[in-house]
């Protein structure tokens, strides 16, 4: 099995304690329903800072990273598949990006 990063892009935080324990039982769901398939669960990120040749800037990059979790799957197309079932995608809210864990 391969593994993949998926990474979060949007959503936002929760108003109030009690939205933000439905929304962290909702991931914990989703990603423990992966069972063994589920390598990492992650964490959500704070911004980032981009470094270039120019200096550092306090933008958060052109699409901000809001968090990551790491998955095994047969293939790219697999972990998609296991990527639709996230709650960040709900309304809209987010995306999620799958890319490929080079083992080097």
């Amino acid at each position: 099995m391969a593994k993949f990063m998926l990474a979060y892009h949007g959503g936002g935080m929760p108003e109030t304690p009690e939205e933000g324990a439905k929304e962290m039982a909702k991931w914990q769901a989703w990603l423990g329903g992966m069972g063994s398939s589920c390598a990492d669960m992650g964490n959500p990120v704070g911004m980032s800072k981009t470094v270039t040749a120019g200096g550092v800037e306090d933008n958060g990059g052109a699409n901000p990273l809001s968090g990551y979790s790491i998955v095994e799957a047969a293939d790219v197309d697999a972990a998609c598949e296991m990527a639709k079932g996230c709650p960040i995608l709900e309304g809209g809210k987010g995306t999620v990006e799958v890319a490929p864990i080079v083992e080097m």
